[in-house]
């Protein structure tokens, strides 16, 4: 059976993974007859977001791993215990978590950094040439860890720019539609960056794991 790792970066999309984009990647994952792992990194949030109200509580305090298993019903592994022989692909959904925990895009831009623990954890699939998906705003990461990666995080030219700043090759691409880098064996698609519905969102999403699932050897 193939199996496929899906990498979360906390819980509620103003601060961590977005919820839809995580619990549609992992239906249609199950839908394909794919096993899956969630996997976060042991870290502590940049900050949490009141999704109420949308202010930053300044005095609160929470971790990635135990936010995102309450996605993953309790189900989630630490970052740093990947196996890589264990798994066949890897899929990212996205959310504020992926440009504030798992790198620091939302702050720093075009100079962004990833984690260490997540940069380790990419890097293994990239070095195994194992395919990957990455949605929402979670492409960002891709140009750090991929050469001349081509990837998509929708229609927002100045995002784009600073993709193409950080050394990929971004193409627009509408809610419903996937980017496909054959050389990297990268598939991207814009998901809640254009999506104005869950079954809006859940189109692009379900072609990218589909997709993903194609390419595994």
């Amino acid at each position: 059976m193939k199996s496929v790792a899906v990498l979360l970066s906390g819980c509620g999309v103003f601060d961590g993974t977005e919820v839809h984009e995580a619990v549609l990647t992992l239906l249609a994952l199950a839908r394909a007859g794919v096993k899956y792992q969630c996997f976060a990194p042991d870290i502590e949030q940049m900050h949490v977001v009141n999704h109420l109200t949308g202010e930053v509580a300044n005095d609160e305090k929470r971790n990635v791993l135990v936010e995102s298993a309450r996605i993953a019903r309790g189900e989630v592994l630490n970052a740093t215990s990947l196996d890589i022989t264990q798994f066949d692909a890897l899929i990212v959904p996205g959310g504020f978590g992926a440009a504030k925990n798992l790198s620091n895009f939302a702050t720093n831009g075009s100079d962004c950094r990833i984690s260490p623990i997540v940069e380790t954890f990419l890097r293994e699939f990239a070095l195994a040439n194992k395919p990957v998906g990455y949605m929402c705003i979670a492409p960002m990461m891709l140009p750090i860890i991929y050469p001349n990666a081509k990837g998509t995080i929708g229609t927002d030219s100045e995002t784009g720019h600073i993709f193409n700043e950080m050394g990929g090759k971004h193409l627009n691409a509408s809610v419903v539609d996937i980017v496909v880098d054959e050389a990297n064996k990268v598939v991207t698609t814009p998901a809640y960056m254009l999506a104005n519905s869950i079954a809006e969102a859940n189109e692009g999403i379900e072609k990218l794991v589909n997709k993903v699932i194609e390419m595994i050897d």
